[in-house]
């Protein structure tokens, strides 16, 4: 496998914040309605915030919509999960700094542990800023053996062709659904 690049592409954070102010611009309606769904379901906040850790290691709070209530996830939070639509909110962390709109899965301090991620063996997936979406998000499902796999094989080939890729695939996955949008670039 190729090497990895501890440093984005030059034009990486220009596309983060075009991308992030389009979408911010073209999906206002679109995030106010699920607010509002979220609210009128169970009265309560429509935002999550969680400890996830960053580039570098550093932690930072992410921002989504809140897919459940208690235990079980609500009415509202299995479309936002099944679409991706709960990821809407992170495009505050993108404007922040903490997030890039195309890297690794950024993780609870808590899954770091339990995947023996802590060690400084993989450093490397913490060189860059995690990712609203990236090859993980999209290809791996819930291993962490292929996130792994697919973590590093973006971060040896992440390009601008490639961010916009992704970008693209993660949008068809807002509107067909995660499953749908992953045969997109599967081959065959």
């Amino acid at each position: 496998m190729p090497a990895i690049q501890e440093r984005p592409y030059p034009l990486k954070g220009a596309l983060d914040i075009a991308a992030t102010c389009a979408a911010c611009a073209a999906l206002a309606p679109v995030g106010a309605g699920i607010a509002l769904a979220t609210w009128l379901e169970d009265g309560g906040p429509p935002l999550y915030f969680q400890r996830r850790i960053g580039a570098g290691r550093r932690p930072f709070t992410v921002v989504k919509f809140r897919s459940m209530a208690g235990a079980r996830v609500t009415r509202v939070g299995a479309v936002l999960r099944r679409t991706g639509l709960d990821e809407l909110p992170q495009f505050i962390n993108v404007v922040r700094g903490e997030m890039s709109l195309v890297g690794p899965r950024p993780l609870t301090q808590a899954d770091v542990q339990r995947l023996g991620w802590d060690d400084p063996a993989y450093d490397w997936r913490f060189a860059v800023r995690p990712g609203i979406t990236g090859l993980a998000q999209l290809l791996a499902g819930g291993g962490a053996r292929r996130s792994r796999r697919f973590d590093r094989l973006y971060l040896a080939r992440q390009s601008l062709p490639l961010d916009v890729a992704l970008i693209a695939v993660s949008f068809a996955a807002n509107l067909l659904g995660k499953r749908r949008a992953r045969r997109l670039l599967r081959p065959g």
